[in-house]
């Protein structure tokens, strides 16, 4: 009897312990399962950018390659973007927002649109004055505002300084873009920082006391106005100086082959620079995907076709210069930290207002 009952207790412990490892077997698998269902999951990033580059897009096409992540992405002018971030407010989908200017990352940031990222990546990648002092954006691609003259026109022994080009001797000889332009407002702004508001005041009245003509357009379209003998001298970004002369319109091409580039201030503060730069929106759903992107566009893949695809300044130092770059020589830079650029954006206008540059 008590042979039995050991028998019987044994089998039910055992019949137990088989129910309790088949529970546990089927927890686990569902837990695998599960696990599994997240990793294939489609992970995606929203961008919204105003960079237009076909570069670009292959890039991105890297990134969902190299992680799976999608980029999903909004194009348009930087100022409608950050107006539309605006409305959207918490229900935006953004997760990104890409531009190009450190004033604009900074007018994204003041307007409480943006949110700080600690990433070891992106600190080591981009210098400290490339980026936020509060690591609300990160620049990832430079381009200096580089004086651009007629080579048979000009003899380039007689440019030296930004501040040189208020000289009465080259009236009627200067083309630039409009005040509106976000590249002159960060141009300005690096002077006020460097020789305070008077000074920077008398450089833009000087300016404007030697256009050649009224501003109109971009900086390509000012590289073709030298070209069309309507100006000598023009200042412009490189990055563009460098897609016109490896355009496919031919037009193109023919107008830099008769103009020439020379980089300012090389005694005295440097060349002014400027960035493209991200940062992660405040309300990002998907936030760390954001930042994967932004590490990644730090990286050396992305930097390398920066340099190659759209002959931009690499920030990361280990990353070399395009060859057309680097036959351009290389420059001494000013060492305004691009915050300052945003931060002093307002004062840059009212000066821009004040002195009649249209």
């Amino acid at each position: 009897m008590k042979a039995f009952k050991f028998t019987k207790l044994l089998a039910i412990g055992l019949t137990a312990t088989m129910l309790f490892a088949g529970c546990s077997s089927t927890s686990q698998k569902a837990t695998e399962s599960g696990s599994k269902g997240d990793e294939t999951k489609p992970e995606y990033v929203n961008l919204y950018t105003d960079r237009h580059y076909d570069s670009d897009d292959s890039l991105y096409n890297a990134f969902t390659q190299k992680t799976g992540i999608k980029v999903n992405i909004v194009k348009g002018k930087s100022d409608e973007l950050i107006e539309r971030l605006k409305t959207e407010g918490a229900d935006t989908e953004a997760d990104l927002f890409i531009t190009a200017d450190a004033g604009r990352l900074h007018r994204a940031k003041s307007s409480s649109l943006l949110q700080p990222v600690d990433s070891q990546i992106l600190k080591a990648n981009i210098p400290e004055n490339l980026r936020d002092s509060e690591n609300y954006w990160f620049g990832f691609t430079k381009r200096a505002r580089v004086i651009v003259y007629a080579k048979d026109r000009i003899n380039p022994a007689e440019l030296s300084t930004y501040e040189n080009l208020t000289n009465p001797k080259w009236k009627g000889k200067i083309l630039v873009r409009g005040s509106d332009s976000i590249y002159n407002q960060s141009l300005l702004a690096s002077f006020i920082e460097i020789m305070g508001e008077e000074n920077a005041k008398k450089w833009a009245a000087g300016i404007v006391a030697n256009m050649a003509r009224a501003p109109k357009g971009g900086d390509r379209d000012q590289a073709k106005a030298i070209a069309a003998g309507e100006g000598d001298i023009a200042i412009m970004n490189t990055y563009y100086f460098g897609l016109m002369l490896n355009s496919s319109d031919p037009e193109e091409k023919k107008v830099t082959e008769k103009l020439a580039v020379f980089f300012p201030d090389q005694d005295g503060s440097g060349t002014h620079i400027n960035v493209s730069g991200g940062g992660v929106v405040k309300d990002a759903k998907n936030k760390e995907n954001a930042i994967k992107l932004l590490e990644f566009l730090a990286g050396e893949k992305a930097q390398k076709s920066y340099a190659e695809a759209n002959y931009e300044y690499p920030v990361l130092k280990s990353v070399d210069s395009s060859d057309l770059l680097k036959s351009w020589g290389s420059f001494k830079e000013q060492s305004v930290s691009l915050s300052k650029l945003g931060e002093l954006n307002e004062k840059a206008v009212k000066i821009l207002n004040e002195v009649g540059w249209k």
